[in-house]
């Protein structure tokens, strides 16, 4: 039985995605919820605030929170350092800011390359996924920003 990926119709286009890496694996999302990308800064830590928020940062100003990327996904914090980026994002009408350990490419694929991701078991909760991305230097996890930050989410963070 076929699978169908995770709330995205690919229908013989072509996708253009930001590439980026979270520890030792390769994630992307669409460009279109791409504001900008930004280099490393501190942000400002918020007391109470949830455990995948490193604090807020100042951009132009607007103040925005700022993700543990690698945190929200399950995966150890990322230690930020000179390589790592800011990679600015538009869901739900709000704007974040998700820490990431380096971008790694901007990349236009054929949609026929993004292969559903597989059934691991019935508990198992691929909703943060759009896919997966086959290609020769290995694959990258197709991340679907939308569900990973529900509406509701996002507002508590900017408040």
């Amino acid at each position: 039985m076929a699978t169908a990926i995770n709330s995205t119709s690919f229908n013989g286009e072509t996708l253009e995605i930001i590439a980026f890496r979270l520890h030792d694996q390769e994630f992307c999302v669409k460009t279109t919820t791409i504001r900008e990308i930004r280099g490393w800064a501190p942000s400002t830590p918020i007391p109470h605030a949830p455990a995948d928020v490193i604090g807020v940062m100042n951009l132009r100003g607007s103040v925005i929170p700022i993700i543990d990327l690698a945190y929200k996904l399950g995966m150890k914090s990322t230690v930020a350092n000179e390589r790592s980026a800011i990679v600015v994002a538009e869901v739900h009408n709000m704007v974040i800011g998700m820490l990431v350990d380096r971008v790694s490419d901007i990349l236009t694929i054929p949609s026929s390359q993004v292969q559903p991701v597989p059934e691991i078991s019935a508990s198992f909760d691929k909703s943060f996924s759009e896919g997966i991305i086959a290609n020769e230097h290995g694959m990258i996890c197709f991340l679907n920003l939308a569900k990973m930050f529900k509406g509701s989410e996002i507002e508590e963070m900017a408040a």
